[in-house]
């Protein structure tokens, strides 16, 4: 009579699985819990809320610094220099920088020249328009209430990167009240980029908004403002400081949002072609945000352009090496 077999029971077959599994589930939740710990301390290595004005003011607003109000807004200005100079220099930065990126330049042309420096609406110790307007029209029709409010008729409006266009924009709306341009790096056309700070690329991201409200790694500001140098390695942790602190000014995270949002790339070879100034052109031959491809479309779109190429500097000139550029800005202009 044949033997009869019990076939194994489901239970013992899982028992026999079980801690395999049980090993497996382990892991799986050590690694979930080590993932939580490592997005902490990345959180809480980048915590960076606003901070209010008055907390930067001290080391960012020296003298010769001060406050003027404009447009409901204190803006920041340094107004150094020739007191009777009757074209001023008016220095116009770029996008997330501050008066602080002329200071070199500023120290080479004040002995000869009245000049003018401020944080535009937005960025630096000035902080945001109040109505949350970035389109260029309004940034035009800030400037020049901010030439009435300085008493100044005419000047030569000198303008980096988002600067620059600013600067020819004026120039275009305004042409009696601009007697030269200097624009360095400036936008304005159409760009290829092959190196896009990666803080301009997040800032572009609405659903990131939430969250870079109150968080910047400062490697983050470090590797964004290395990649617009022509050497890098001339970027101080002091740079990086300023660049991180000011950024952190309330308001101004928010304000690159919604300036990107409001302010989209278009084609203006038209309009540009009808600038009627005298215009320099600085660029920095290893400018990967604004390739010097655009720096020779301005030449070629403005009558009676000059144009001063740097092969070994980068987006912002005016840092990497501003006696150079002060001096091709001397020659450019006449003498007061």
């Amino acid at each position: 009579m044949p033997r009869e077999v019990t076939p194994p029971k489901i239970t013992d077959a899982f028992c026999k699985l079980g801690q395999p599994v049980k090993i497996v589930l382990q892991l799986v939740a050590a690694v979930v819990v080590l993932l939580v710990l490592a997005v902490a301390v990345l959180v809480a290595l980048s915590w960076a809320p606003p901070r209010s004005v008055e907390s930067l003011t001290e080391r960012w607003a020296p003298e010769p610094s001060r406050f003027i109000e404009v447009s409901g807004m204190q803006v920041h200005v340094r107004d150094e220099g020739r007191r009777d100079d009757p074209v001023p220099l008016v220095l116009l930065h770029g996008t997330s920088a501050s008066l602080h990126t002329w200071e070199g330049v500023v120290e080479e042309l004040k002995p000869q020249r009245r000049v003018i420096s401020l944080d535009l609406p937005g960025f630096g110790l000035t902080g945001p328009f109040p109505d949350g307007n970035y389109r260029m029209s309004h940034y035009v029709e800030f400037l020049s209430t901010l030439l009435d409010r300085l008493n100044v008729e005419r000047a030569v409006l000198i303008g980096n990167s988002f600067g620059g266009q600013l600067a020819w924009e004026m120039a275009l709306d305004q042409p009696k009240r601009v007697e030269r341009l200097v624009l360095i790096d400036a936008a304005g056309y159409p760009r290829q980029s092959t190196s896009v700070p990666i803080g301009f690329k997040l800032a572009g991201i609405p659903g990131l908004a939430p969250l870079m409200a109150n968080i910047l790694p400062r490697r983050l500001v470090e590797s964004s403002t290395r990649s617009v140098y022509g050497d890098p390695d001339q970027v101080t942790p002091e740079l990086v400081d300023r660049y991180y602190e000011l950024t952190l000014r309330e308001g101004n995270r928010e304000a690159l949002r919604e300036r990107f949002k409001q302010v989209p790339a278009v084609d203006n070879t038209e309009r540009i072609a009808s600038i009627q100034t005298p215009t320099l052109i600085i660029w920095g031959g290893r400018d990967g945000l604004i390739p010097p491809l655009n720096a020779r479309r301005f030449q070629r779109d403005i009558a009676g352009s000059e144009l001063v190429m740097f092969e070994d500097l980068g987006h912002v000139p005016q840092e990497e090496a501003p006696s150079r550029v002060a001096e091709a800005i001397r020659a450019f202009l006449p003498q007061p």
